[in-house]
C-alpha cells in the first residue's frame, strides 16, 4: 500500500471529486483514477461509488479513511524525525490561520520568521478556526493559529498567545448610539449581526446572553469579522467585534456587563513529531505571548 495511492484516496474523499482532487494534487484526473484503482486492487474492495457526478465513500472506503490518515501521519512523522537529525530549519511548514488573525496578528511574526529561516517554504491556509482544529486533529495541518475553543480536544496542545476584548458596537446613527448604560435586554430589541452560529466566538456571545435568559436577535451572520464591521457601520445591526477593529466609523456601546474576552493562540497535535521548522515557529509565537495570555492558560484547556 503506497503513500501516493493513499494521498489520492484522501484527496478524493475530502473533495468528493476526482477532478478537484487532481487539481489539489497537481495531477491529471486519469493519474488520480489510476492510483485509486491500484489501491482498490490492493485492498480488494471498491472504495468509491460514482453515481453521475457524485463521488461518495463506500463502506470499505469509510473504514479505510481514518486508517489512511494514521498511516500517512506516521510516515510523515518518520520523515520529520529523520530530517530533524540534521538540525537545520528548512523544508515545508503547513500552517493554518483565520483571516482576522492572518491580517491583524500574524504579519510581524511571519515577516520575522521568513527572514530568520529563508529555507522554509511556508504553506499558509486561511480557514475558519473550527476547520483548522479538525485539520490539526486529522494530521493534514502541522499547526494552526486561531480562535481557541473553550473545551479543546484532549489530543491537542492548545496555548493562548493573545486575548481579544470583544466590544459592543453599532453605527453612529443607530438608535442604540443615543443610549447610555445599556442592559443586554435592551440590545435584544434590535437586530444583531454576528459571527456564524458554529464559530467559537459566536458560542462565547450566546453563552453570555443565555446566562441572562435572553435570546439573540440575529439578523445576519458571517465568519468574516471585517465584513461584520462593514455591515455594522452601515447600520444593519449592532455587533461584538475585537477591540482592534473598532475604528472611527463605529460607536462603542456602554453595556452593563463584564467584558467578553476570546483567547487566540496556537494548537499542535500532542502525538505528532514536530519538524524543526514548526519548532522555530512555536518559538516565535511563545515570544509574542501577551502577559494576559500567560496568566490564564487554564481557561482554554
Amino acid at each position: 500500500m503506497d503513500t501516493q495511492s493513499l494521498q489520492a484516496f484522501l484527496a478524493v474523499a475530502e473533495c468528493s471529486s476526482f477532478s478537484r482532487a487532481a487539481e489539489q494534487l497537481h495531477l491529471t484526473q486519469p493519474a488520480v483514477s489510476k492510483r485509486i484503482a491500484v489501491l482498490e486492487g490492493q485492498v480488494d474492495a471498491r472504495l468509491f461509488d460514482r453515481i453521475g457526478r457524485r463521488v461518495t465513500l463506500t463502506e470499505a472506503g469509510r473504514v479505510l479513511l481514518p486508517r489512511a490518515r494514521e498511516i500517512l501521519m506516521m510516515v510523515n512523522d518518520s520523515r520529520r524525525a529523520l530530517g530533524n537529525l540534521e538540525g537545520s530549519v528548512a523544508g515545508s511548514l503547513t500552517l493554518a490561520t483565520s483571516h482576522h488573525i492572518g491580517l491583524h496578528r500574524l504579519p510581524p511574526l511571519l515577516k520575522a520568521y521568513t527572514r530568520a529561516h529563508p529555507d522554509v517554504r511556508l504553506d499558509l491556509h486561511f480557514l475558519d478556526s473550527e476547520e483548522a482544529y479538525q485539520g490539526v486533529l486529522d494530521g493534514s495541518l502541522e499547526i494552526a493559529v486561531v480562535t481557541l475553543a473553550p473545551h479543546p480536544h484532549a489530543q491537542l496542545e492548545v496555548v493562548p498567545v493573545w486575548i481579544d476584548r470583544l466590544c459592543f458596537v453599532c453605527a453612529h446613527d443607530h438608535p442604540l448610539a443615543r443610549r447610555m448604560r445599556l442592559g443586554l435586554d435592551e440590545l435584544c430589541d434590535f437586530d444583531a449581526v454576528l459571527p456564524g452560529p458554529m464559530t467559537f466566538t459566536r458560542g462565547l456571545i450566546e453563552a453570555r446572553f443565555q446566562a441572562a435568559g435572553l435570546h439573540l436577535p440575529v439578523a445576519l451572520s458571517t465568519n468574516y469579522l471585517e465584513t461584520l464591521k462593514m455591515m455594522t457601520a452601515i447600520g444593519l445591526g449592532w455587533s461584538l467585534l475585537p477591540e482592534r477593529l473598532v475604528a472611527d466609523e463605529l460607536h462603542e456601546l456602554e453595556v452593563e456587563q463584564p467584558p467578553i474576552y476570546r483567547p487566540l493562540g496556537y494548537l499542535v497535535h500532542r502525538n505528532r513529531t514536530l519538524s524543526n521548522a514548526t519548532r522555530a515557529m512555536l518559538e516565535q509565537l511563545e515570544a509574542a505571548r501577551e502577559p494576559a495570555a500567560k496568566a490564564a492558560p487554564g481557561e482554554v484547556g
